[in-house]
């Protein structure tokens, strides 16, 4: 199964981390898409550090970044600097998809 994670807020840390690493210890891919206030989310290590995670792929909205004041050079390897594009494109392949 592939789990699709759609991030608009920067509210649910918690739950995003908790349902990657059950995703994960199940086998399930994941695909974390950030976007509006959800790139703020990029700037904490516990978040970022899922792009670096065997199936678990991160991407964000580059528009939304520059926004809220985020900086999209230099993201660890792991993470995309993407756009709507790659919200489509998620929510075409998961099965499931959860926004937060």
């Amino acid at each position: 199964m592939k789990l699709g994670i759609l991030v608009n807020t920067d509210r649910h840390l918690e739950h995003i981390l908790g349902l990657a690493a059950a995703a994960t210890a199940k086998n399930h891919k994941v695909v974390i898409f950030a976007m509006d206030e959800g790139v703020r989310l990029l700037d904490d290590k516990s978040f970022a550090d899922l792009g670096g995670r065997e199936s678990v792929s991160l991407s964000f909205c580059s528009h939304s970044a520059r926004e809220q004041g985020i900086e999209t050079e230099g993201r660890p390897e792991g993470i995309t600097v993407g756009s709507q594009l790659n919200n489509a494109m998620m929510a075409q392949s998961v099965d499931r998809l959860i926004a937060l």
